[in-house]
């Protein structure tokens, strides 16, 4: 997204709002005690902020080490942002004040008519939201429902590591885009029994459903004028609401025809996720955002999660041959990781609770909403007002970690802190009613996929490229990524019985 577009906006319409801001805040100051947070100019705030769009996770860390744990931002006209930074305040938001701040901060980009009505990511927790995150639970993510789709993830990742087998020597290889594609493969296997992506190349994958969900997940992150200022939102100036519709219909078209083709023969033999929503009575719209809302933020964060472990674990050398060690002491070279050796590798579960302690894939959360007026800390957080979980500083403050810039898996091996949401310092997937439901899911196939790939390749850098020289920077586009993509040369470690 282009950040200049959003700043000559702002200076566009800065003499209207500076007009309004000597009309309106001429009054006297409230008796309510408000976080602390930076100088706000009236009527801007502290939109600047947000321009830097794939920075602004540093940003507001640099802000909270100057204004405290609790600390309000204001952008535009709309409600505060309140930015929580300890693992008190993340209990508090998430525990004890869970019903207050079960609500959902809605970015104008995503609310696209035919999508928004029947959304449960971006809805507040209302009967429709518990009846879809209940269907999620039991039908697709439950343990029963994990444990079942196991032969799906395994087929699927041989699939990803013979391709990957069959390069010629030397080809470099882009990591997060064959993961990317091998985990929409696993969904689409399990969703409708068809796989999405083509390693071969032979469907254009930038433009198909690959690339339109890494582009609904930057215009669902992008800042927008209509968010800090909503009277704008019906002209839509920077286009991403019209954007997003148009890629929403393209991909609700992947799977339009499957969907149709399966009511009309009326055949649910497959016993995938398709069979139980239209037994259930689904729409064709509510499927549509059903099937977007998995395959959306599973597929990104995962993809994510896995190229922030290998190159974690290609610039500390030591770490990958021992986890290399623990594949070979347990599992050999004369076969393939099965989903069943994972109870029996602490070092790979070590090496993934690392990854999301120091890369987190959903860095804030996706934003909540206060339903009512609270207190905070002796602090009092207007209703409306966005709440951030700051999971990047909780999982990197040196109070609660140790050398907390190091990648150190050796920290969760014997530890009891876990990824289930009662650990306010380790919080990856969220905590509360909003918890991640898909945490079983992820945590399986996180795992398997760093297995697999460590046992049956040795990994190196091209063109000589030492693993000191990898570049580390993260951006913010509502997951966490690599500001540079990691690009490997693989070498095949055995011949295992793939």
């Amino acid at each position: 997204m282009e950040q200049s577009s959003m700043l000559q906006l702002i200076l566009f319409t800065l003499p209207f709002m500076l007009l309004l801001s000597y009309l309106i805040f001429k009054r006297f100051p409230s008796p309510k005690k408000y976080p602390p947070g930076p100088i706000a100019w009236p009527l801007i705030g502290n939109t600047a902020l947000s321009i830097t769009e794939s920075q602004v996770h540093l940003k507001i860390c640099d802000l909270v080490k100057k204004h405290g744990h609790v600390m309000m931002l204001k952008f535009g006209v709309v409600p505060p942002m309140v930015v929580v930074s300890t693992p008190e305040t993340a209990a508090i938001v998430l525990k004890k004040q869970d019903r207050i701040c079960s609500g959902r901060s809605v970015p104008h980009s995503v609310k696209v008519p035919g999508y928004f009505e029947h959304t449960m990511v971006w809805a507040d927790c209302t009967e429709h939201w518990k009846v879809v995150r209940k269907i999620f639970r039991t039908e697709m993510f439950s343990n029963k429902m994990v444990e079942a789709q196991t032969s799906i993830r395994e087929e699927k990742v041989r699939e990803l590591v013979r391709f990957l087998r069959e390069r010629e020597l030397g080809e470099v290889v882009q990591v997060n885009e064959v993961i990317f594609g091998c985990i929409i493969n696993v969904l689409g296997a399990i969703i409708f029994s068809q796989n999405v992506y083509d390693y071969e190349g032979k469907i254009d994958n930038e433009k198909g459903m690959k690339g339109i969900i890494r582009q609904l997940m930057v215009l669902a992150a992008a800042p927008n004028l209509p968010d800090f200022y909503p009277i704008f939102g019906p002209l839509d100036l920077q286009r991403y609401r019209k954007i997003t519709t148009d890629y929403v219909k393209k991909i609700n078209d992947y799977w339009a025809g499957i969907v149709k083709e399966r009511r009309a023969t009326k055949d649910h033999s497959k016993n995938d996720f398709l069979d139980v929503v239209i037994q259930a009575g689904f729409t064709d719209a509510q499927i549509n955002t059903l099937f977007l809302e998995i395959f959306g933020p599973g597929s990104d964060t995962s993809s994510c999660t896995i190229e922030w472990a290998m190159s974690e674990l290609i610039r500390n050398p030591d770490k990958l041959v021992k986890l290399q060690e623990e594949l070979d002491k347990f599992i050999g070279h004369s076969r393939e990781v099965r989903e069943s050796d994972l109870e029996n590798l602490p070092y790979l579960h070590a090496c993934i609770k690392e990854t999301l302690r120091l890369h987190p894939p959903v860095t804030f959360m996706l934003p909540h909403r206060t339903t009512e007026e609270f207190q905070l800390m002796n602090y009092t957080v207007p209703k409306d007002s966005q709440m951030l979980v700051n999971m990047y500083a909780i999982h990197r403050d040196p109070k609660l970690w140790d050398d907390p810039l190091s990648f150190k898996p050796e920290r969760f091996l014997n530890s009891p802190v876990d990824y289930q949401g009662n650990d306010f310092q380790y919080l990856p997937f969220g905590s509360g009613r909003r918890i991640c439901p898909a945490i079983n899911m992820a945590s399986r196939s996180n795992r398997f996929l760093l297995a697999s790939l460590v046992h049956n390749f040795e990994w190196s850098l091209p063109d000589g490229m030492k693993p000191s020289e990898l570049d580390m920077r993260d951006r913010f586009v509502l997951v966490l990524a690599k500001v540079v993509p990691l690009k490997v040369v693989l070498r095949a470690r055995s011949a295992s019985a793939f």
